[in-house]
């Protein structure tokens, strides 16, 4: 190796540990930790749902999209987290051993990404329902969202078409003659 060749590879090397000297801080949005804890919930057996609510749960059906962060509520430090979460689980399932789960998942999940320890986990059962409830509520409660959603489109549309017809009564009005 020539002189060179090691001057521009101790160059490389001091400007890589100049970077890592650098200051600032890493934080993170309550939304990402959230988030982090609503994908991690799909793999706990027996959870049917992480509860943001009745009206979440119809503001989320009405814009047709899956909000994975709804009933996770999380307080976020520089080093740690805390964890509120409602919940719904499935009839005849051991409750105790899918809040074990549910806080082994968390842990793990906001470790491996952020680097962050997870102090505390309040889990509140709201409600345990069979898979076949769960299911004729869920499709109960999009059969409604959607009505709602219809019926302030057709509203909607009413108002828009009295305020053209209005619009184009005040032109009809204001338009000088043409001799």
């Amino acid at each position: 190796m020539t002189t060179e060749q090691t001057s521009k590879g101790n160059n490389s090397f001091q400007a890589m540990e100049d970077r890592s000297q650098a200051s600032g801080e890493l934080t993170f949005n309550d939304k990402v930790i959230q988030k982090i804890i609503g994908i991690a919930m799909e793999q706990i057996d027996g959870l049917l749902n992480v509860q943001g609510g009745f009206f979440s749960s119809v503001a989320d059906r009405i814009s047709n999209t899956e909000n994975v962060t709804a009933g996770i509520d999380t307080e976020v430090g520089k080093k740690q987290v805390a964890v509120d979460m409602q919940i719904i689980c499935e009839y005849g399932r051991d409750i105790s051993a899918i809040y074990e789960q549910i806080k082994q998942v968390i842990t793990t999940e906001v470790k491996k990404m952020t680097r962050l320890d997870v102090i505390e986990i309040n889990v509140n059962v709201a409600d345990i329902q069979t898979q076949e409830e769960y299911e004729q509520n869920k499709e109960t409660l999009e059969d409604k969202a959607n009505e709602i959603a219809d019926y302030t489109s057709e509203k909607t549309e009413q108002a828009a078409g009295k305020i053209n017809e209005g619009l184009e009564k005040s032109e009809t009005k204001n338009k000088p003659e043409v001799e």
